[in-house]
Order: structure tokens, then sequence, then C-alpha cells
């Protein structure tokens, strides 16, 4: 019987996210290569399942889902788990994180690595960019890490959750790029996040994304750029 899913990915790249809750839910998919260096993800066909022509898109039984955050919280719907029942008293919560991670953490992080696309050719205005995004970022992750702190059943506890995949990653993200300017991050400036990284990356699910993907031993504690090194964070 065919998987119902497909998830189209590059390595680690926002679909390393995916991957990690598809684990995590224990279902079957399969994967599909999304080749950056050819610019695979602007080509025809994969621009009629994702029109913004980003990683990962999410092909189900309901059609395509493309968004980080609309994927993981359609995954945990349909299956029960990674999230707050939706009738639950935890579920605003959730939401309200799950959202501010994705829209306000995530897109800061693109800020940070494509200054060009947001600000222009201009060097020393994109400059400029990255150190704002910089402080921003680290004022972020404060925030996460005084609610990690708090172990709310959403976040830094048991059972895992969405949040619990994606704020690794992105950590993850903020120690490798952009390549020769991440000496603003410190993973131990932030010790719950940093203990909830730790944890993670001892789970079953991303024990098969390093085989998988290449992260190495150590994906969100001490990372290493992925081999093989096709994808980059987005």
């Amino acid at each position: 019987m065919p998987s119902p899913y497909r998830l189209h990915y590059a390595p680690d790249n926002a679909s390393l996210i995916v991957r990690l809750a598809l684990e995590e839910l224990g279902l079957s998919y399969e994967t599909v290569l999304v080749d950056r260096a050819a610019g695979a993800q602007h080509a025809a066909d994969y621009l009629k399942l994702n029109p913004n022509g980003l990683i990962p898109t999410l092909e189900t039984p309901e059609g395509p889902i493309f968004e980080t955050g609309a994927i993981l919280l359609w995954l945990a719907d349909i299956h029960g788990a990674l999230a707050p029942a939706p009738d639950g008293p935890e579920r605003a919560g959730f939401l309200k994180w799950l959202f501010f991670t994705s829209n306000t953490l995530h897109t800061a992080m693109r800020m940070l690595f494509y200054a060009d696309k947001y600000i222009g050719p201009d060097t020393a205005l994109q400059q400029a960019l990255r150190r704002q995004t910089q402080a921003n970022l680290k004022t972020h992750l404060a925030k996460l890490d005084n609610l990690a702190g708090q172990a709310p059943p959403f976040f830094n506890s048991i059972p895992v959750s969405a949040l619990d995949l994606y704020i690794p990653c992105l950590m993850r993200w903020m120690a490798l790029y952009p390549k020769g300017d991440t000496d603003w991050f410190d993973i131990t400036r932030t010790p719950h996040l940093h203990a909830l990284a730790a944890r993670i990356e001892q789970r079953d699910s991303v024990k098969r994304a390093i085989s998988t993907e290449g992260l190495g031993l150590t994906p969100f504690t001490a990372p290493q750029h992925a081999n093989p090194p096709e994808g980059s964070a987005t």
C-alpha cells in the first residue's frame, strides 16, 4: 500500500522539522529530494505544489500543504499528537507560541540568512540588517527560554510537542548560518533551550534524521554542517 505522505525536502532545510514530526508520529512517508543547487524549488512541477517555491511541501490525501507551521499543526490535529487537542485548555498557549516561532522567529532567521532579499545589494545595509536581526533573535530566544523554564504542557514537557521539535532545528541553523558570521549565537546563554535541545537530539526520530540527512551526532547542541550538503536552512 503506498504511503499517504510525500515530503519534498532538502538536507538540513526546514523540511527537517517536518521529517521529525512524521518520525515522532510513527507515520509512513516517502521523500522527494528538491535539488536546490539546480533550482528545483522553482521548477514548474514543484510550483504546482508550492507556488512560493519554498521547502518543505508535504503531499497528503487532502492535497499538498506548505508552510512549516501549517504542516505541523495539520499533522498534529489529524493524528492527535504533538499538540494539545483543539478543545483542550492549553490549545491557545500552544498556538500563540507556534505562530510566534513560525511567523516571528523563523522569519527573522530568513532576514539574517538572506539579507540581500530584504534590503537590496548594498552590503553596508545588509550588514546593518543582520546586526539588528541578531539582536532581535536574542530577544526572541530569551522569551522562549523563559517559557521553556516554566515547562508548560505544550513545550519542554512530556509528551513531546511540535514546538519541541521546531525550536532546536532553528537554533541549529543560527549556530551554522551565515557561514563565518555566527559568533553572536551561544546556545548556553539560554540554558532551558539548551537542555531541551540535548534531550531532543537523543530521540529516535532525530537519530533517524541524523542517519538520513548526515547531521552529525550532536545536531542541536554542537551542530556541524550537513553531509550531504545539498540543503541550507530556510
